[in-house]
């Protein structure tokens, strides 16, 4: 999908043809729409190409006069089987030229789709630069917000694990860790490439361009120390379940042993007055029934004073 955006009064609107100063948002292109953008738009292929590969990393590098950062982008996806939300991050491509700067990802995600609703205050698509460090700025925010929603939602689930152990929940945290993963990795890789552009060598950066850039690194940063924080966290109650569910097997077969003692005590009392033999003492029911309740209330007082039934 291939649409073109331009700020009018202040404001980010569609437009039908591309024009200079304008804003080329491209998403999940296909093969013509690539085509499109490098024969008739005159960008570079390989650039355009860089953020259809999942597996690219975040970096900044300049050819002729267009100038490409890939950063990775967060996106939450919801799994309707399992009624949860992953997190994961994919690379996104925004290339800038003298005439209008270009944006490619392999999907549509909210940071792109708030900025051409018009949803983010103080965008302007010619100010190429500007508009790239608002990108930059917009990413970083949306990785504060997801993962203050990872917060929330390893918080209801450990609240959900106390009342039961079911599996559901386990995954869930678990899949929590693994996104928390996805977004250090991903947030360490932007602030190298965002120290990189703070430099100056690569972007020309004008004072307001280095406070705008500086307030992106220092939310990166933010957002760094609170996912570290975070999968600690996780990490550490999944530990503390783990023993808890460790402790609890151990109390089941705990208790499922001291049964069997108390059920083993009549089986061997009535197992001898069962033998075909002579010469027993007392060979009466009741002075068998006798001993195996002797035998039982005996073992059960000991096992009781051993909290063997707790």
């Amino acid at each position: 999908m291939l649409n073109f955006y331009k700020t009018v009064e202040n404001r980010v609107r569609q437009i039908q043809m591309l024009e200079d100063g304008c804003w080329v948002c491209a998403i999940c292109p296909t093969e013509q729409e690539v085509r499109y953008l490098v024969d008739v738009l005159g960008l570079e292929q390989d650039f355009v190409r860089a953020a259809l590969d999942e597996e690219e990393s975040s970096r900044v590098e300049s050819e002729d006069d267009q100038t490409l950062v890939i950063v990775d982008v967060p996106i939450a996806e919801k799994q309707d089987e399992e009624k949860t939300i992953v997190y994961s991050t994919m690379p996104m491509a925004i290339i800038s030229n003298n005439r209008f700067i270009t944006t490619v990802c392999l999907r549509e995600n909210a940071v792109v789709t708030e900025i051409s609703q018009g949803l983010v205050k103080n965008i302007q698509t010619h100010m190429r630069t500007h508009f790239l460090l608002s990108i930059l700025l917009r990413i970083a925010t949306r990785f504060l917000q997801y993962l203050k929603q990872i917060d929330k939602i390893s918080y209801t689930t450990e609240n959900l694990l106390h009342k039961t152990m079911r599996n559901k929940e386990l995954v869930q945290i678990l899949g929590l860790e693994k996104s928390l993963v996805y977004f250090s990795t991903s947030l360490k890789s932007n602030e190298v490439t965002l120290e990189k552009i703070l430099r100056g060598r690569i972007i020309k950066l004008y004072d307001e361009d280095e406070e705008l850039l500086e307030d992106v690194i220092i939310e990166v940063k933010q957002a760094i120390e609170m996912c570290s924080i975070y999968s600690n966290v996780l990490s550490n109650t999944m530990d503390a379940f783990a023993s808890i569910i460790s402790n609890n097997l151990n109390i089941v077969m705990k208790v499922l042993t001291a049964l069997t003692i108390v059920m083993a005590l009549p089986n061997m009392v009535f197992g001898l007055y069962g033998m075909n033999v002579s010469g027993l003492p007392f060979p009466n029911f009741w002075f068998a029934m006798l001993v195996a309740g002797i035998l039982v209330a005996v073992c059960v007082i000991i096992l009781w004073k051993k909290d063997m039934f707790k």
